[in-house]
Parts: structure tokens; sequence; C-alpha cells
């Protein structure tokens, strides 16, 4: 988690209390934060010929976007403990109605394509001040941005440039302008040269170095702002005297471009002469053209139910004094006037970790106090630990199997696209489409498998050295897609088997089909009786050829069970010997035979 290292003295000035150390710790642990180091304690740094003033290092949550500086921590203290209330941020346009406006050139969807902007008017800096706003960038651009993957931001001395500003892709060699701190004015392929050395920037020149074009922000003269994500220009630069702040953030996720700009906004307005104001910037997209205004201080609204928030915590709050609870970690709440139970519930551009009912139920019990809600144990009722059938069963067949004499693999549950679908000859279904990784680090974990036989495949190829055959199974879930729950997927319990040797092996998957249909009481009927059977003549399980693109034409079965009198038969899995295509690609040199069966049916 982000450790933020704050001046002790200016934060306990800001919360309005000199703390001792263990008054200081047991409010962080009250809030849901900790205290990391206390550094008055310890030997501390020379910074200029003086030692460094004291700091108290501050563990916070990783979700916690709006606590990457002293003024969000201070804020979110001064909330809780009652001293402040939540700041009502608020857009206000220049006095003559002329917003400032940003055109966003089509060419920009090469290479970071969303943009976004705000201005913070008559700011006040300090030297604390200013370094506190510099390092929630770059708090921000290691965090939330990944290190300036995602997004990108700049800030400019408003009164040295002069709008319409345009936000362009260019190619490298026609983009010049002296970077910041400099005044030699460099093209960027010369920039990307001279950056090479340097140990800060040097991390970043990946990102744009081999595209075609490189993003650029002008202003009206065609000045030079920005470089995103590598550098701003010399010319724009702020200092202390800054009164005026022109934001730009440029990025390639769209949610975290916003979510950057509130963070920016929120923390800094309360430095303008009009403390919690920010003038908003008109942004016109060449590519889409949609015109909108950033940023969007709305909040969010959704409603939370009070008799969930007082079952899961153990309470029995009315709703008013729940919302007096919300209030205090930053919400704006009051009882519902339509539904008796409901709580409608504003939350802040500031809480963007606020993705469901239970954040906000969590909130509401950190803010009566953990230390204070109720102990008790339920003497009503008593209850005792027992497994879930699915894994019950999936047990069962385990032991089944290894005393059969398979062995049991564990492969990962994240595979390619190509293992999960083209290595075996198959593609994505419309009823069972994959989990999709959306950032995926490697091509090798790209989705979330929909079937246990790549894992096993690939099991056998990275053991291939061992003596034939080799005899494995796993018991283990695969994923769909499934928009009618809550979570848009559902996992389905599955068995696979794999037989790898001299010969085919077809026998032995069937004789292993076998014995477990005969633990799980499924007899063994033809298809005749399966299907027209009526009565318990017909219950149990058959198999069928099947013609599937994974295994040898003329060497595969589908399963099929019958399980109640009342019930239509169906399709269970699947077994046979492999395709040679399939083996290829799995580079596996003798004949394998192959099982998967869904098992959830027999629950």
């Amino acid at each position: 988690m982000p450790t933020i290292g704050v001046n002790k003295a200016d934060f306990y000035k800001a919360l309005g209390k000199e703390y001792t150390k263990e008054e200081f710790e047991e409010l962080c642990f009250d809030f849901g934060i900790e205290l990391d180091e206390d550094t008055s304690e310890s030997k501390r740094p020379m910074v200029d010929g003086v030692e460094e003033a004291p700091q108290l290092k501050i563990e916070i949550p990783a979700n916690r976007y709006d606590m990457l500086c002293f003024e969000g921590i201070a804020m979110n203290l001064n909330i809780f403990l009652g001293r402040q209330p939540m700041p009502n941020y608020t857009l206000k346009p220049p006095s003559d109605g002329q917003l400032q406006t940003v055109t966003v050139s089509k060419e920009t969807e090469q290479i970071r394509q969303y943009f976004s902007c705000a201005i913070l008017r008559n700011v006040k800096f300090t030297k604390e001040r200013y370094e506190s706003f510099i390092a929630l960038q770059d708090k921000l651009h290691a965090n939330l941005a990944r290190n300036r993957t995602l997004v990108a931001i700049g800030t400019h001395d408003l009164d040295t440039i002069e709008g319409p500003f345009t936000y362009e892709a260019l190619p490298p060699e026609q983009i010049e302008f002296a970077p910041l701190n400099s005044t030699k004015v460099m093209n960027a392929k010369q920039m990307m040269e001279h950056f090479e050395k340097d140990k800060h920037l040097s991390r970043y020149l990946h990102i744009i170095r081999d595209s075609p074009v490189y993003p650029i922000i002008y202003d009206k003269n065609r000045t030079v702002l920005s470089m995103p994500p590598i550098i701003n220009s010399n010319h724009s630069k702020i200092t202390l005297e800054t009164r005026n702040v022109f934001i730009d953030i440029t990025a390639t996720d769209k949610t975290k471009l916003e979510l950057t700009n509130h963070i920016i906004v929120t923390m800094f307005s309360q430095y303008c002469e009009e403390p919690f104001t920010v003038e908003p910037v008109k942004i016109v997209s060449e590519h889409n053209g949609e015109t909108r205004e950033t940023p969007d201080l709305t909040p969010r609204h959704t409603q939370a139910s009070a008799s969930f928030i007082n079952s899961v915590c153990g309470l029995s709050e009315s709703r008013e004094k729940l919302c007096k609870s919300l209030e205090r970690m930053c919400y704006k709440a009051k009882p519902s006037t339509t539904d008796e139970d409901k709580l409608e519930v504003d939350i802040p551009v500031t809480r963007a970790d606020v993705l469901h009912e239970a954040d906000i139920m969590e909130d509401a019990a950190v803010a009566y106090g953990f230390n204070s809600i109720p102990r008790k144990f339920t003497s009503s009722t008593s209850f005792t630990a027992a497994s879930l059938p699915i894994n019950k069963l999936a047990d069962i067949i385990r032991l089944e199997s290894a005393m059969a004499g398979w062995a049991e693999v564990m492969p990962l549950i994240l595979c390619s696209h190509d293992e999960n679908y083209g290595w075996l000859n198959q593609a994505p279904k419309d009823d069972a489409k994959p989990v999709v990784l959306q950032n995926p680090k490697t091509a090798e974990y790209q989705i979330v498998r929909t079937s246990l036989i790549p894992g096993l495949l690939k099991t056998v190829r990275e053991n291939k050295r061992h003596a034939v055959p080799m005899k494995i199974f796993e018991v283990s879930d695969v994923c769909y897609q499934d928009q009618s729950k809550e979570r848009k997927s559902r996992n389905e319990r599955h068995f696979a088997a794999c037989w790898y040797g001299k010969s085919s092996g077809f026998e032995q998957v069937h004789g292993l089909l076998d014995r477990v249909m005969m633990m799980l009481k499924a007899a063994f009927v033809t298809r005749e009786q399966g299907i027209e059977g009526k009565g318990k003549d017909g219950l149990g399980y058959w198999i069928e050829e099947v013609e599937d693109p994974t295994y040898l034409p003329g060497h595969a079965a589908a399963i099929y069970v019958r399980l109640a009198a009342d019930s239509k038969a169906q399709r269970i899995g699947i077994f046979g010997i492999l395709h040679p295509t399939v083996l290829k690609k799995f580079e596996l040199p003798f004949p394998t035979s192959t099982l998967e069966l869904n098992v959830e049916v027999f629950i």
C-alpha cells in the first residue's frame, strides 16, 4: 500500500491538535489507515545543510487515491473528526462566460485518444503546497496511471499561454520545443535520444517511442505546452508565483482520465481565492464529434439499505443515525421518502473506491467504530462448518480417480485465447463467451479458461521427459460470461482427464469415465433407453459418436445423462482421441486421449 510522508508539525496544525504517538495511532486505526513511522524518533537526513523536519509516514489503502497527499489525508481526518463538513465542489465559469477550449484532433486516436482538462484560478502557492502539488502528480502517475501508461498529467502557468488550445498527434520530426528545465530547443526525436540517460524520464520513453506520431498540446500561437506522457514545455512551467494553473490530462483509459482530473482539482482547489471552485474547460473531439465540459464534479447518486447495514454490522441504528455516520466518511446521505428502508446517498467525486453497497456498509461501520460494535455470540442458532456439496462431490471424484491410478494436477486458470480455442480447433460460442482480461501482462494469460483440456495438455508438454504413459486429471472450475449474474460471470465445476502414451488410450479414459459414473450412481443405459425410456428405465448415462474438430474423426463420443424421470436428457461432456493438429500445436509427439465433463449436474 502507498506510504505518504507529511510534515508532522504542519499536519497536527491542520488537525487542530497536537497528538501523542499513541493517540495518533489510535486515530489512524479508527479511520482505517496506519502510522508506519514517526521520524522524530530517529535520525533524519540533511536537506540543504539542515536536518529534515519530523515527518509522519502514513500507510493508506491502495484504492484511496484521494489520500495520496497531505491535503487529502488532512481533509478526510478532519471530516471524520467532525471538524469540518465535506466541501461542496463547484464549477465556476469565467465572468464573461467564455470557456477555454481544447480541440482534440482525429489523429490522436493513433496514440492517446482521451483528453481532459481543468483550470484552478487565483491559487496561492507556498513552498509546501507547491511540493505537495508536484508530489501528488508523481503518486498518481506511479499508482493509478501505472507509470504514465494509462494517464499522464501536465500542469502549466496559464498566464504564459493563450487559448484556444489544440491536442494533436504529429510525426516526431515536426515537434520542436524546449523541454522542462532546459532552454535548448529540440525536436521530439532528439529528445528521445537526450532523455535516454535521464534516470527519471527514461522509464517512460517506451510508451510512445515506436509510434509514427507523438501526442502534442499547442496553444493559440502554436506554443507547445506538453508532449505527454514524457515532458512539459519549459515555456509554461509553474512556479511559486503561478496564480492560474492550466491542467491537461491525456489517457488511454477514459475512466481513469476523469478520476485523475477529479483528484487533482478537489485536493488543490482549496487554495484558490474562492475555495473549492474549479473553472471548467470545453473539450471538442474531432474523432467522434463529441463536445463536453470537464471536469464533471456531480456526485454519484445511489441507495443503500439500512437493514443491510445494520444486519451485517450487528447494529440497530435508525436511518437518521446511519446518515450521520456516513457524513463522517465524506458522503451526503438522507432517509428515502419513498422507501422506509433505503438511504439516499451521494458519493463525492473524491471517493472512486466506492463501487457497491457493501463499500457504504463498511464506511458506516468505520464511522460507528469497530471497537464500539457489540460483541455477542448468537445463542439462538448454532453453526457447524461443512463442505459445500459441490466441493464434497469434487473431493469424491478426486479420490476415486487417484485410486484408479491417475495423478491430479493443478494448472493455472488463465490461458491464452489461442490455447483455449484455436489450438483446439474451436471458436468462441455465443452462449459460452470467455471472461477476457482487460490489460493482460503477457499473451499467455489473456482469458479465464472455459475448458480444462488446455491446462492438462500444457502440463503434459512441460513433463515430456517423464516416462509414458502419463495419466493425469483435474477437478476444478471453468468460467463463462453470464449477464444474468451480478458479477456478469459464472463458474462451472468440471472434471477432466488426459492419457498420453504410445497407444491412443481411448479405452483408458473410457474406463475412467465408467468408474466415475459408477461412483456417482449413474448407471449405463443405451441411447434408446435414455431418450425413450419411461420412469426409472431410462435413468443413467450413455454415449453417442460425435464429430468434434478437437478430436480425430470417428474417434470421439459425447456423454449424455438423464437423472430424473421427469427430466430431459442433457449433454454433459465429451471424450476421444485428439486430432493430430491439436497434438502439433501443443508439441505432443505421442497419441493422446482426453475426457471432460460437467459434474455440477450431479448436485
